[in-house]
């Protein structure tokens, strides 16, 4: 294509990065290789020193990651992208590239369980951090401090659905010199693009969506270049968290059909989260594209759709209640992945944020009675039918135990 062409998203997750090698492959070639051979000494000095691009060493550049790293920050709207081994590794690396003893990060309450808890451990190395609530935006800014250098949040949070403001929390950080994170993985780039409303970096857990089958474990941050590179980098490079090739051959592939898969999620989840809102046994839905939902006018400025996860409270119910449900559940896997073309059912409290403390938990708003499901790509009357072995599993106990 000619330099001035700028294709559509979903024409940019199918061809950008790959540069066909003089064997001519359709397909983005994997390369499977730990080293790479210089041409003599001169050009392996040169690149060592910085002096010419070129490959190395895997842990420092993998032409099929490369592929990856380009095609998610087009999608992104980033200047650069790098792939880490995991979307934990991905948080990682970003707060060992940008923060030192002394710093002092704000983090919504709404956060991933391990990623509360990696927030908790740095306090080891000397960096401080405050919780807060996601839909408080005041109560960011009462957070700060001189040795603010960075405020994390995902939105919409898991599992709850609560969003965070990307643009008025992007203001209040730069107003304080800090820096805005933002995971991405719950919408992905087709759903939000959290960098144009005036966030500084995007994290990813690839595991999720943009496998979108739950085959492989990788991670991802986009942002401006003096930070990915300049900054953030020479981390990965060192420390090695880094994406493997296959992995990245793998969401190579989930990228190309991402476009369609979460719009199909967004429709199904929004029509569930709908049937659900009508169950008598239901106390309360969490899902951000339901008018019902108290930040519904901002979903729907800041989302093109509400994505495939979704919650609900069992009225009544408690823990044995909730287990009561899950385990009746026969075509929804028992699993805390999410993203994947098949639906899951988890029980929040003790999965994904099982470790936390019992008041961090309700800080967060995960009761004994609340369940996730990721809505997956079956049929939605299945899914319907399987939702209605829970409830009757749920009325045989008669509510509360």
């Amino acid at each position: 294509m000619d330099k001035d062409w700028k294709g559509k998203p979903e024409t940019l997750a199918i061809h950008t990065g790959h540069r066909r090698t003089p064997e001519g492959e359709h397909s983005e070639p994997l390369f499977l290789t730990s080293s790479y051979v210089f041409q003599d000494a001169e050009q392996a000095a040169d690149r060592f020193a910085g002096r010419v691009e070129g490959n190395i060493y895997s842990r420092t550049g993998n032409p099929t990651v490369r592929i990856f790293e380009e095609r998610l920050a087009a999608l992104e709207g980033g200047e650069r992208a790098l792939g880490t081994a995991s979307g934990m590794a991905a948080i990682l690396s970003v707060c060992m590239g940008l923060l030192k003893a002394g710093d002092h990060v704000v983090v919504s309450q709404s956060v991933f369980g391990p990623s509360i808890a990696l927030f908790q451990m740095l306090a080891r190395f000397g960096v401080t951090t405050t919780f807060v609530r996601l839909d408080d935006n005041a109560a960011w800014e009462q957070a700060c401090t001189p040795c603010t250098r960075l405020f994390f949040l995902e939105t919409p949070s898991n599992p709850l659905g609560v969003l965070g403001d990307i643009a008025a929390l992007a203001a209040i950080a730069h107003r304080h010199e800090a820096l805005l994170v933002v995971d991405n993985t719950f919408c992905t780039p087709f759903l939000q693009q959290p960098l144009r409303l005036g966030a500084d970096l995007v994290v990813h857990s690839a595991t999720k969506y943009i496998d979108g089958q739950g085959r492989a474990l990788g991670g991802a941050i986009v942002g401006r270049e003096q930070l990915v590179t300049g900054e953030i980098f020479p981390f990965l490079r060192t420390a090695g968290p880094v994406m493997s090739p296959f992995n990245a051959w793998i969401f190579l592939k989930g990228l190309e059909t991402l476009a369609l898969r979460i719009r199909a999620h967004s429709e199904t989840a929004l029509a569930v989260a709908n049937w659900l809102a009508a169950q008598p046994l239901v106390e309360r839905v969490f899902y951000p594209y339901r008018p019902d939902h108290p930040q519904y006018a901002l979903a729907r400025a800041q989302q093109s759709a509400g994505g495939g996860v979704l919650s609900f409270a069992l009225k009544d119910g408690d823990m044995a209640c909730a287990f009561a449900f899950v385990n009746a559940c026969c075509l929804m896997s028992r699993t805390a992945n999410l993203g994947d073309t098949k639906s899951t059912i988890t029980h929040p409290a003790t999965t994904t944020h099982g470790r936390l403390s019992p008041e961090a938990r309700r800080a967060g708003g995960v009761e004994d009675g609340l369940i996730r499901l990721s809505i997956g790509l079956e049929d939605r009357a299945d899914l319907l039918y399987d939702l209605e072995r829970g409830f009757a599993a749920v009325a045989a106990r008669g509510g509360r135990s």
